[in-house]
């Protein structure tokens, strides 16, 4: 089930807070000691930063898998997700030097220091919009002697999921898998709410990770039949064939999808029904092209439907975490709170393109 850490950081006291769940999330994953402490270092430094440059903000704290191939998949990651609605960063180069900071309460790491000890690190900021930073962290250390043309190479995926009125678990789940030149993208909001909503979503995850080499029909077959015992789900499954350049989707539910080319943003429809309750006859598959240009935003019906994709080409350019944590920001208000889970998954290209 998707476990999430939502902490909103508008005083000092919810510094701790987050260095609390920090730690709580690191037990969680099964990370070690030394991980688990680079894991509240940088959680505390990300929500030091929000309280002295952004005037307040949020941390989200998922647990995330590594893409598994096939079956086989590793332990989760830790993901740190900063939001903020202040003035931005001036300089983000200067920012992200080693040991950089202005701020007097700070720890004296930096955002320098979270880039060098995080697995992954990776932030986007616009003037007057607010800044956005996203950190992983896993069991082991990154290796720091990796060449450029020994990197992990393909398509990427990334995400965040906020629960209901900040509970415990929420109700939706995504997951990616690669199988052969296919990555396969899954997102599944249970139905309603809660504990049985995110049994349904989770059992989504699972079955996933044994069905890398179907099809997305097939693959929405298999999850049908899964499905039974629980309370069902809305589910979408992109499937890229990089070798092809080809993107199959389809959708049972209310999962949104936009995909965006050199042409904008256009909508991929799911098909009505729930996967393990009311399942159509008949689901379409969208296939359309998929360039180095392109990516996909899958989203859960948390987000308001009126949403307005970014078209900021930095921001497109950045982790998938970060443009859909990005999005979450930007799509919520005070005049249009949240009513739902919310969760969103973004498939991007190899960004050596």
């Amino acid at each position: 089930m998707s476990r999430v850490w939502d902490i909103p950081v508008h005083d000092s006291t919810r510094v701790r807070d987050v260095h609390v769940a920090a730690e709580s999330a690191s037990a969680r994953a099964g990370l070690g000691p030394h991980r688990t402490a680079v894991a509240t270092l940088v959680a505390t430094e990300l929500a030091t930063n929000l309280l002295k440059h952004a005037g307040g903000g949020r941390i989200v704290i998922n647990l995330v898998e590594r893409a598994p191939v096939g079956a086989y998949a590793h332990g989760p990651s830790v993901q740190l997700v900063s939001l903020d609605h202040g003035p931005g960063i001036a300089d983000v180069t200067v920012a992200l030097r080693d040991g950089y900071t202005t701020a007097a309460a700070s720890l004296g790491a930096g955002l320098g220091t979270c880039l060098r000890i995080s697995n992954d690190f990776d932030l986007h900021s616009a003037p007057g919009r607010g800044t956005v930073a996203v950190a992983r962290i896993d069991h082991e250390p990154a290796s720091r002697h990796v060449r450029p043309d020994q990197r992990p190479t393909g398509p990427r995926a990334g995400g965040v999921n906020v629960s209901l009125a900040r509970a415990e678990y929420s109700g939706d789940a995504w997951s990616w898998v690669r199988s052969g030149t296919q990555v396969t993208l899954m997102l599944a909001d249970g139905l309603g709410h809660g504990a049985k909503a995110a049994e349904a979503s989770g059992a989504a995850t699972e079955e996933l990770r044994c069905a890398a080499h179907l099809s997305p029909a097939e693959i929405l077959k298999r999850l049908h039949a899964r499905l039974r015992p629980t309370r069902g789900a809305a589910v979408a499954v992109a499937q890229l064939d990089a070798d092809a350049e080809q993107l199959c989707f389809a959708g049972v539910g209310n999962i949104g999808a936009r995909l965006h080319t050199a042409d904008g943003w256009k909508p991929l429809l799911s098909h009505p029904g729930i996967v393990g309750a009311h399942y159509p006859a008949t689901v379409p598959v969208h296939r359309v092209p998929w360039r180095p240009d392109s990516l996909l935003v899958l989203h859960s019906d948390g987000l308001p439907s009126r949403w307005t994709p970014p078209n900021d080409t930095l921001l497109l350019a950045r982790d998938p975490a970060v443009v859909a944590a990005a999005v979450l920001r930007d799509a919520g208000s005070d005049a249009r709170p949240v009513r739902d889970d919310t969760s969103l998954a973004v498939l991007a290209p190899d960004d050596r393109t």
